[in-house]
C-alpha cells in the first residue's frame, strides 16, 4: 500500500506543477488585463455628460487615447490645446490596424457643471467625455493607478497598452507610427 500511495501522491505532485505551469503561461501571454505595455486596458464604463453610459470596450477597433483629467488641473488644462490638436489630426487618419482614432476622456470631477464648462472652453470636442464624478475617489483613477493628472494611455485597436504618459509632440510622434503610408 505504501508504494501505491507514493506513486498516487507523485502523480497529484506532477500534476499540480504541470498545472502550475500552465497557468503561469496564460498568465504571462498577451491577453492578460493591466497597466504594462502589451496589457490589455482594463475596461471603462462611466456615465458621460448625458448621464448615458460608455465603456472603453466599444471603442475597440480604433486607436484610443484614454486622457485623464479635471477641470480643476491646471497642467491638464494647458496640455488640454496639444489634446484637441490630437484629435483634428487623427480622427480622420487611416491607419494601419485600426478604423479611426478616439479619445475616451476620464474626468477626475466632482462637479458636474465645472466639468461640462471645461468641456466646452478647452473645445474638446469629441464624444466619449465621462466621469463617475468622485473626483480623487474615481474607480477609473483606482483601476489605472492614476496618482497625478494629466495621465494618459493610448491602446491599440484590440485594447492593448501601446505607451503611457505621452504629452506634446511624443504624443504625436507615437500616433504617426500607427498611420498607414499611401
Amino acid at each position: 500500500h505504501k508504494f501505491i500511495y507514493m506513486r498516487v501522491l507523485t502523480f497529484f505532485i506532477l500534476y499540480f506543477l504541470i498545472a502550475l505551469g500552465s497557468l503561469e503561461a496564460q498568465v504571462t501571454s498577451s491577453t492578460l488585463v493591466g497597466l504594462n505595455i502589451g496589457n490589455i486596458a482594463p475596461e471603462l464604463d462611466f456615465k458621460n455628460i448625458n448621464d448615458k453610459n460608455i465603456k472603453l470596450s466599444t471603442l475597440r477597433g480604433n486607436v484610443v487615447l484614454i486622457d485623464f483629467w479635471a477641470s480643476w488641473c491646471g497642467p491638464c488644462r494647458r496640455e488640454n490645446p496639444n489634446i484637441v490638436a490630437v484629435h483634428k489630426k487623427y480622427s480622420k487618419s487611416k491607419f494601419k490596424n485600426a478604423k479611426g482614432f478616439k479619445i475616451y476622456s476620464v474626468s477626475l470631477d466632482n462637479n458636474k457643471s465645472a466639468w461640462i464648462n471645461a468641456i466646452q472652453q478647452d473645445k474638446l470636442n469629441w464624444k466619449e467625455h465621462v466621469s463617475d464624478l468622485k473626483g480623487w475617489e474615481s474607480i477609473g483613477a483606482f483601476t489605472y493607478q492614476v496618482k497625478s493628472i494629466p495621465q494618459n494611455f493610448l491602446i491599440d485597436s484590440d485594447g492593448r497598452i501601446i505607451s503611457k504618459n505621452l504629452k506634446g509632440i511624443a504624443l504625436h510622434q507615437q500616433i504617426d507610427k500607427l498611420i498607414k503610408v499611401l
